[in-house]
């Protein structure tokens, strides 16, 4: 990373969803009332009012016992088990004159049980305090009162302390970034740790801070921060910061997460705001629980039985030995049987107290039949739980030799759950896919560009019977030499500068030139080579950074204000230089499904270019609709049939003053700091973002990770069901499915959809209060016919496999349906939610707690 490079780019003015500064009368409306009371002395931890606040240092740890608690809780572990409680209560009687044998051959092997799992739990207690050791002693540079930053240990810091974290280093607490090693005080973070999100997150700090780049730039610097009190929503955070009597709102853009790692930023400058325990990802974490393994409750419900057995086998012995002690003297005093001497006999055996005899021989029965409930079967299970987890841990077959990392069993207690999944829920992306794209296809002004097959293809036409080529030429190294990494594209019509020959030559550029401006990555000249890579939020913005490069739009430098490309003039062929002024930046969200970049050209022509997802594009297309809407439709539907991911790519022209009158509007939204913000700012984004002119679609591959198909026919053979849950559309996800052999052919399919006519036909009516009626009574009768397709196979070897997406599953998630589709879906070998939010992946995960969980940061 070149300091001049950093110097140039400044986004903290641009980033639409940023907090910006406002007036001193602006005020969050929570700050102060419950829940929002937190107060932080920014660089003076020392102050006063800071230690009267006496918040919680940055030790955490994660161990279920400590030295007080070990044995009372560990205890009361073993005694949740029923044996134990049984063999308990035989050691106490075993002292007594009842008992049969010793107390020291019942209460010998108890002991041993109970000690050797006492044994194990603080071993693997311990390994859990070793790890807590290392995460305490790291260090981090804190500013302390010399005016330099020193080494200290994470579990030294104190809320309010200034840090310094280095590239690649974890974030030792909850920070707010004050700055970094770029001039605009961006950097990017890796929040693998927390969501499972391998791609790098954007962070930016407030304006006025973002200019304390050297070490000595914080010997004046003082402020207070107010913001909401220790939770455990790690997607939120209010806050405002008071800086020389102004007042600057803060939101979760300025907040670094603990264990979160920085990326591809040389060092962040930031304060404490929560440590240890208070920080948003320990709120996260519970307690390590009690657990107890399916095989040990069944275990304690056999030694209900055998317990019944053994009660009921010593109350019918004592009964029959009550009533034969009552007669062995009659009413005359006549002795039966007298070589028992029943006329001297102790009260074990005396037939005056029949009943108390009786009783005791009860007691002692219960003593010498207890070999019926097996210790030594505790002590089998254990033994062989700690040499499953020994086994697993030095299984070559488990190494991961990419990190470098083996199989870890943290507990034992669980070991036998791995053979007893019922059920698998993963993600696509990142899980059966390698979230690493390549631009492989594109369509433009109607035309489709990119040849070959992908691999969702090939799995297609493999399945159909059709002959598979084995070189299709669907590579661009093979032309260029080399593989270019997110680049997997071939067309000679438009490779090499051949695109101005094309009729639609115009349309291509500006195609090119949308996906050469319309992102947030930033350009990395190698200083030996000349040669530019980009940092980017997500492995998508890349792949389309570097297709309009290797097309001839290269992207190579950013500033505070600009942006600037190499590109060929399609009129004189000749390679120029073109700069673009950037206004305003309008970033993709999962709400939004798009992403908005407005800038002004050379021309003096103010621009808005867009790319977002076709479900949201289309219907901000102008009315003058162009001749090749329907066909770039059609191409998008194949696209998504082969398996690739697609976005639609379209822009607008915007007049100086509809740009004037928006961006007051839009201004207004920023610096709002009412609870409502963001729908204010999105409410306006949406007004500039209509009336666009459709340019043409992209289509990106993300191939299956090695060996998906064969682990997914292993899981099935063995009687696991997975249901995936992905974003793609329906398209897409059944034939990723068929690719991976998650649906196959002699597989019957369940289609659960709203894509009717008469629905479709509502919804343009615009009568919601009528489609949501008509939506939930088709879905609610088509899991009734799924249902009853599943009943009409029963005692058959037919599998089948649920496909539903989105709009249906908001549906089937309801209360009044949702064990009605719980009940369909867990009698299918395989389920695919497409086009799921979020929010409706939680949801399905939450639907049972039985369902064990792979992917979104688990695989």
């Amino acid at each position: 990373m070149t300091g001049s490079r950093k110097k140039e780019i400044r986004f903290s003015r641009l980033y639409s969803f940023s907090c910006f500064r406002s007036s001193s009368r602006d005020e969050h409306s929570q700050i102060g009332q419950k829940g929002y009371s937190r107060v932080v002395y920014c660089n003076d931890p020392d102050s006063a009012e800071q230690i009267a606040l006496r918040y919680r240092r940055n030790y955490v740890s994660t161990t279920k016992y400590n030295a007080l608690n070990f044995f009372p809780k560990s205890l009361f572990e073993q005694f949740r088990r029923v044996a134990n409680i049984y063999f308990l209560v035989v050691a106490c009687v075993s002292f007594s004159p009842l008992a049969p044998y010793s107390a020291s051959s019942i209460l010998g092997p108890l002991v041993l049980v109970i000690g050797a799992t006492m044994a194990k739990e603080a071993l693997e207690d311990w390994r859990r305090m070793k790890q807590d050791v290392e995460a305490n002693n790291r260090k981090v540079k804190v500013y302390d009162r010399n005016h330099k930053f020193q080494d200290t240990r994470w579990k030294k810091l104190r809320v309010g302390d200034l840090v310094k974290v280095h590239k690649d280093e974890y974030f030792p607490a909850d920070l707010l970034l004050l700055s970094s090693s770029y001039d605009d005080g961006i950097c990017y973070v890796e929040t693998t740790n927390l969501d499972g999100e391998t791609n790098l997150k954007v962070k930016h700090a407030l304006d006025f801070t973002s200019s304390l780049h050297e070490d000595n730039s914080f010997q004046q610097f003082k402020a207070v921060i107010k913001c909401e009190d220790p939770n455990d929503d790690l997607y939120t955070f209010v806050g405002t910061l008071y800086y020389d009597g102004q007042q600057y709102p803060i939101s979760l853009q300025q907040l670094l997460l603990r264990d979160s790692k920085l990326r591809n930023t040389e060092h962040v400058y930031g304060v404490v705001v929560f440590t240890g325990h208070e920080t948003k990802v320990m709120q996260n974490a519970t307690d390590p629980p009690s657990k107890r393994s399916k095989i040990e409750r069944k275990m304690d419900k056999i030694i209900y039985i055998l317990f019944s057995v053994l009660i009921s086998v010593s109350f019918i012995g004592s009964f029959f030995f009550g009533i034969n002690t009552e007669k062995d003297i009659d009413r005359d005093r006549n002795v039966k049987r007298w070589y028992l001497r029943p006329d001297r006999t102790t009260v074990f055996y005396d037939p005056d107290r029949s009943a108390l005899a009786a009783l005791f021989h009860f007691l002692t029965g219960l003593l010498l039949y207890g070999y019926l409930i097996p210790i030594s079967l505790y002590v089998s299970i254990e033994l062989v739980k700690v040499l499953q987890s020994v086994f697993i841990n030095q299984d070559p077959d488990m190494y991961y030799e990419e990190t470098d990392r083996p199989a870890h069993a943290r507990t034992s207690n669980l070991n036998e759950e791995l053979g007893q999944v019922d059920t698998i829920l993963s993600d696509k992306t990142g899980t059966l896919t390698c979230n690493s794209m390549d631009f492989v296809k594109c369509s433009v002004a109607g035309v489709a560009y990119g040849r070959g097959m992908t691999e969702v293809e090939r799995a297609l036409a493999k399945r159909k019977g059709d002959v598979v080529p084995h070189d299709d030429g669907n590579t661009s190294a093979d032309l260029q030499g080399k593989s270019i990494k997110g680049f997997n594209f071939n067309d000679d019509r438009i490779m090499n500068g051949q695109w101005v020959n094309e009729p639609n030559a115009d349309t291509i550029q500006n195609f090119f030139r949308v996906l050469a401006l319309c992102h947030t990555a930033i350009p990395e000249v190698n200083q030996e080579t000349g040669e530019i890579a980009y940092e980017a939020e997500s492995p998508d913005e890349a792949a389309f950074v570097i297709a309009a490069r290797e097309l001839g739009f290269e992207f190579f430098k950013r500033t505070q204000t600009s942006i600037s490309l190499h590109e060929i003039d399609h009129t004189s062929g000749r390679k120029i230089d073109r700069s673009f002024t950037l206004l305003h930046i309008l970033e993709f969200s999962s709400a939004r499904k798009r992403m908005s970049v407005i800038v002004k050209n050379d021309e003096d022509q103010l621009l808005l270019l867009c790319k977002g997802a076709d479900s949201v594009m289309f219907e901000r297309l102008s009315n003058d609709a162009q001749d090749f809407e329907a066909i770039t439709m059609d191409h998008i539907k194949r696209y998504s049939e082969a398996g690739l991911r697609t976005l639609v790519v379209a822009y607008r022209g915007i007049s100086k003053e509809v740009f004037r009158s928006w961006e007051e509007e839009f201004m207004k939204a920023q610096t709002s700091v009412s609870a409502d913000r963001d729908a204010l700012i999105e409410a306006a984004a949406d007004k500039i973002e209509k009336d666009l002119i459709l340019l043409g679609a992209t289509a990106v591959e993300d191939k299956l990770q090695k060996g998906v198909p064969e682990c997914i026919n292993k899981l099935e053979n063995a009687g696991i069901k997975i249901w995936v849950i992905t974003g793609d559309k329906m398209e897409t996800a059944i034939n990723i499915g068929y690719a991976c052999s998650l649906l196959r052919d002699d597989m019957k399919k369940i289609v659960i959809t709203l894509d009717s006519p008469e629905i479709n036909d509502l919804e343009k009516r615009g009568e919601k209060k009528a489609v949501a009626k008509a939506s939930s009574a088709s879905i609610a009768n088509q899991i009734r016919e799924g249902k009853l397709q599943l009943s009409s196979c029963e005692g058959n070897s037919i599998s089948f496999g649920l496909i539903i997406d989105g709009k249906s599953l908001s549906y089937a998630l309801s209360k009044n349906q949702e064990d009605s589709f719980l009940d369909l879906a867990i009698n299918c070998a395989s389920v695919i939610c497409c086009r799921s939010t979020p929010k409706q992946k939680a949801l399905i995960f939450r639907l049972q707690d039985w369902l064990k969980r792979v992917g979104e940061g688990r695989h």
